[in-house]
């Protein structure tokens, strides 16, 4: 693969869905070859596992079987749309990828971090982004952002507990020093031009 595959990260309302559509745009504009895509979801099969793990009505879920589910999906995108776009020297960027299993099912679950990660290692066969940008916000500032919002789908996700998105939160801090070479922080709390800027600054440090 001779592409740069790099992924967006972040708690509910932390805006990065929005910024990775400016930045594709932008890089578009200046001549690179852009794939934007998703998780779950991104291809067909992929997006039917999203409609099961995002339904408000599956609450009685069981951790692990949300794990799982979110690995099968994580394995058709990435074999179906994420790989043939790096083949092609694409820049593919990915609204969330395998630190959201660590940080969601891995920590926030109870699942555990190191058992959540070999279950994607697997899935993935061992590719990772050579960027991860973390967008870092305080959960209930987000949280504000997804109910201020009114023409945002509310997923089963967004219905935890603050606590919950407390965990994920810190769960984040945790990855983004674990994985320092890898994942940069940037401060999601600004306006959309300052985001966007911090955003743009850390991709052109790698294509």
């Amino acid at each position: 693969m001779s592409g740069f595959f790099i992924t967006f990260e972040g708690g509910e309302g932390s805006g990065k869905t929005t910024i990775a559509k400016m930045i594709k745009d932008q890089l578009t504009k200046e001549g690179y070859s852009v794939v934007l895509t998703r998780e779950p979801g991104g291809v067909e099969i992929a997006e039917e596992i999203r409609n099961i793990i995002h339904d408000v009505k599956n609450t009685n879920m069981d951790k692990k079987t949300e794990a799982l589910l979110y690995a099968a999906s994580r394995r058709q995108h990435l074999i179906e749309k994420v790989i043939p776009a790096l083949d092609k020297n694409c820049i593919v960027i990915c609204d969330r990828f395998i630190d959201s299993s660590l940080v969601y099912q891995g920590i926030a679950r109870g699942i555990g971090i190191d058992e959540v990660y070999q279950m994607n290692l697997f899935a993935t066969e061992n590719i990772l982004p050579v960027r991860t940008i973390f967008f870092d916000i305080k959960p209930e500032d987000g949280l504000k952002r997804v109910y201020d919002n009114k023409d945002r789908e509310v997923n089963r996700l967004d219905l935890e507990t603050l606590d919950f998105h407390q965990k994920v939160y810190e769960g984040y801090l945790d990855i983004c020093d674990k994985y320092s070479e890898r994942i940069v922080k940037i401060d999601a709390s600004q306006n959309i031009e300052g985001v966007f800027n911090q955003v743009i600054e850390k991709i052109k440090e790698i294509i």
